[in-house]
């Protein structure tokens, strides 16, 4: 299994994952045989990407830190908590508190911890992706830093919600495939006081979640609104859910940009660190995320080219490759593996596309 833009799928290909809506309509089975009209079929729902299964990636497992239908059911019902018009004046704790239990139940459950958001999005359901995202990458972090009970919750629940002041903005605004203007990018700023504003007027949402909406755009070199906040005056919820937010914001595709690839984004924030970002939480961050997740086309320094197969367990950027191309650049007839872990004389220098 690999994921591939949906530009470059074709006729013939197989998919290797159910394809949804966020309204629960299936789109296409998994062990469906790609037409072109299915193709076209998915674009018309802003659907950029899709899991396929061929030869190369044949038996590779794509694991994820939350199951793919939890995810699934929280979005959805997400989608109907933010799209209810009570939700300008305030919404229902308790139904968000279920939502993140939910989610972290299965965290705590897994084998181990690394954050792989392979779900399938479309762009017009970014919103209430993101919020998802953004609270498993949350509670994750926290997680690592120690956080425990109550507070691990309370994390989540302000993770899930960071964005709720958005329903305040015009959704042109928000939409804009072209740059905004400063009277613009003034305007969306206020999504932070408008959703501190809404949480705060909400019953049994804590006053973590009411902080982690005002302040998850603050910075650490005051930079950030809507207080120039530095340092430890920001609070360490919020210090959290800023990295969460960038991350899942920046690995994900938008109206107004392509994506960047998640070692893209790890090298970007990591030139930020102790600037716009708390290195210890970044640390923390980082540690449970793969750089080339699961099915990745990556080349190594020795020239020889293949995909990622499997994590190791700690250390998961350096995970195992399934060599499919030597140094020569000519197709193996019997693909074999190498575990970077266990031959540190290896690394992965690149990308590629097959």
């Amino acid at each position: 299994m690999r994921k591939i833009s949906l530009e470059r799928a074709r006729a013939g290909l197989y998919v290797a994952r159910t394809i949804h809506s966020l309204d629960g309509i299936v789109l296409l089975y998994a062990g469906s045989k790609l037409t072109e009209e299915n193709i076209q079929h998915l674009k018309s729902y802003n659907i950029t990407e899709i899991y396929i299964e061929d030869e190369l990636s044949k038996g590779i497992v794509v694991t994820d830190v939350v199951r793919e239908d939890i995810v699934l059911d929280v979005k959805a019902k997400i989608k109907t908590i933010m799209t209810t018009p009570s939700l300008k004046i305030s919404v229902d704790g308790k139904k968000i508190m279920e939502l993140v239990e939910k989610l972290l139940d299965n965290i705590l459950n897994s084998d181990f911890i690394i954050a792989n958001l392979s779900d399938i999005r479309s762009i017009d359901d970014y919103t209430y992706s993101h919020s998802v995202n953004v609270c498993i990458l949350s509670l994750i972090t926290g997680i690592a830093l120690g956080i425990k009970g109550e507070n691990l919750k309370d994390l989540g629940v302000g993770a899930l919600l960071h964005d709720i002041g958005k329903i305040m903005i015009d959704e042109k605004i928000l939409q804009k495939p072209t740059n905004l203007t400063i009277n613009e990018f003034d305007e969306v700023k206020k999504h932070t006081v408008y959703g501190y504003e809404i949480l705060k007027n909400s019953n049994d949402v804590n006053s973590t979640a009411h902080i982690i909406a005002l302040s998850h755009h603050e910075r650490k070199d005051g930079s950030g609104y809507p207080y120039n906040l530095k340092n430890n005056d920001i609070p360490l919820p919020a210090r959290i859910v800023a990295i969460a937010d960038v991350y899942d914001a920046l690995t994900t595709n938008r109206i107004y940009r392509k994506k960047m690839l998640p070692h893209e984004v790890v090298d970007y924030m990591c030139s930020l660190s102790n600037k716009h970002f708390d290195k210890t939480c970044l640390d923390a961050f980082i540690s449970h995320i793969a750089n080339y997740p699961v099915g990745t086309a990556v080349m190594l320094n020795s020239g020889e080219k293949g995909l990622v197969a499997k994590y190791n367990k700690n250390f998961p950027n350096r995970p195992v490759v399934r060599v499919v191309i030597d140094e020569n650049g000519k197709m193996l007839v019997k693909p074999k593996e190498i575990d970077l872990f266990r031959k540190p004389e290896y690394r992965i220098v690149d990308i590629w596309d097959i």
